[in-house]
């Protein structure tokens, strides 16, 4: 793959970038901040960004703003985001957006070489590796640890399907049902698992990873 590399720690930043290199993938470029990364972005057209969260100036959410822009300007683009701690807001934000093509990893699992190669890979090709952690602490802050027990059979159906990533009006022809009873399948399995509408686009992230969690433990 060809590949850009965004972090502004500069020995991390070598080390990635010979790491990528030894296994087979062209470093098209290795910037320090978002807006050389969008740059980059823009005159290579790589087909995986690696990017940290904090980056210059504030060192707060820079990256994963600029990660952001990327997957609205060049959705093709496969984002492989690295953070020092486990920020779930970012991870949410972005999953929100589209979660194919998609990576949140911590620091910490680049150690691994094999396993990190592994996601590398696997978000290079259009896959979505969240961090373990990461999906944990999502479901410690919101108190999402709740059952689907109050579903019936037809949202658990419904629930089902959204986690494959299929699109309201896919879910009706795969029930044979109108997209207005799917709508309002998808609204009820919202309001049983307390998902407010302030959420947004986010309350179906979070229903998805709610249902994956129940999914694991059975």
């Amino acid at each position: 793959m060809r590949i850009v590399i965004a972090d502004d720690a500069v020995l991390l930043r070598a080390g990635l970038e010979r790491l990528l290199t030894d296994a087979g993938h062209e470093v098209v470029a290795a910037v320090g901040d978002g807006t050389a990364l969008l740059s980059a972005i823009s005159h290579h057209r790589p087909d995986l960004a690696v990017i940290d969260v904090r980056m210059p100036p504030t060192f707060t959410d820079e990256g994963v703003r600029a990660a952001m822009l990327v997957r609205r300007q060049d959705p093709a683009v496969a984002l492989l985001v690295l953070s020092q701690y486990v920020e779930e807001r970012y991870a949410s934000d972005l999953i929100a957006d589209s979660p194919h093509g998609l990576g949140y990893v911590l620091k910490d699992r680049v150690a691994d070489v094999e396993d990190f190669l592994g996601v590398v890979a696997d978000v290079g090709s259009g896959g979505t590796w969240l961090d373990p952690e990461v999906v944990q602490q999502i479901f410690v802050r919101s108190r999402r640890r709740r059952t689907l027990e109050g579903l019936t059979p037809r949202e658990r159906e419904v629930l089902a399907l959204m986690a494959q990533g299929r699109s309201n009006q896919a879910i009706a022809d795969t029930l044979f049902v109108s997209a207005g009873s799917v709508e309002k399948h998808i609204s009820s399995v919202l309001t049983k698992l307390d998902l407010p509408p302030v959420d947004g686009e986010n309350r179906r992230v979070m229903a998805v990873l709610r249902y994956l969690e129940s999914e694991e433990r059975g």
